[in-house]
């Protein structure tokens, strides 16, 4: 028997887990979305066919509770959360930087949390989630979580600790992606290439490169290697990344956002 699930705000990243949730075969009438902003609302029951309220109340009965507000709305948001939530029920937090014990102290005594860092592939099925389990949730509880993240890719469970360097590495991933497709892009247009060739053959390199390296199962450094001959093409263009420190950029640019993280959650 399927869980009533109910989301608590649905941006772009909670209507993407309810996409994804119907996509897997649950059912409209499962899923209720209370959500203040009523153009948001009539979006919801026309795109999805799920009922969209914006009485907290409509959360009674539910199961599993999605947290999916701005982490400014939070506190507003678990206000009236510990008022309407069922005891019962599990707090999946989709907040980036709300920390699991900040949101259990706003909530009645006991009542079981799990917090999720997604990413923005989840869009098109390809999301990369890690779940961390509060203090009160127990081991089915937080596998349910992960369950209903991979609906939308992959999901991991991880102790709590873990997810700031989440945060910088899946969660703010793509957008370091987004960049070097866009470096890729630009330096095409700047050797000659139109500007539409450079950029389906940047994407394209990008996404057969992911997925050789995921299919394969080989460690990118081996990869690399098969493409890179000694004295050719590849050594010389590897040779001017490793002379402006390309990996230290990364390494920097991680650790930022990491203690970005940590801030916000403070």
């Amino acid at each position: 028997m399927s869980q009533r699930l109910a989301f608590v705000g649905a941006g772009m990243m909670g209507g993407t887990l309810i996409a994804g949730l119907l996509a897997a075969g649950r059912q409209p009438a499962d899923i209720v979305a209370v959500e203040n902003r009523a153009e948001r609302r009539s979006k919801l029951s026309q795109e999805y066919g799920i009922e969209a309220v914006a009485e907290m109340s409509a959360i009674s009965g539910a199961e599993v509770v999605v947290l999916a507000v701005k982490p400014q709305a939070v506190d507003a948001a678990l206000a009236e959360l510990a008022e309407q939530l069922p005891a019962e029920a599990v707090l999946v937090s989709l907040c980036a930087g709300i920390s699991c014990s900040r949101i259990e102290d706003a909530l009645p005594a006991g009542q079981p949390v799990v917090r999720v860092m997604p990413n923005t592939p989840a869009q098109v099925g390809a999301g990369a989630a890690a779940v961390s389990a509060g203090s009160a949730a127990t081991t089915e509880q937080t596998e349910l979580a992960r369950d209903l993240l991979q609906t939308v890719g992959t999901a991991v469970i991880v102790p709590e600790s873990y997810l700031d360097a989440v945060t910088a590495v899946s969660g703010s991933g793509p957008a370091y992606l987004f960049l070097v497709a866009e470096s890729l892009i630009e330096s095409g247009v700047n050797l000659g290439l139109p500007r539409d060739i450079a950029t389906e053959l940047a994407v394209q390199t990008i996404f057969g490169s992911a997925t050789l390296l995921r299919e394969s199962g080989t460690h990118p450094a081996l990869l690399r290697e098969q493409v890179t001959s000694p004295g050719g093409t590849t050594a010389a263009g590897l040779g001017q990344l490793e002379e402006y420190r390309v990996r230290a950029a990364f390494a920097a640019a991680t650790r930022a956002a990491r203690d970005r993280s940590v801030e916000l959650g403070g």
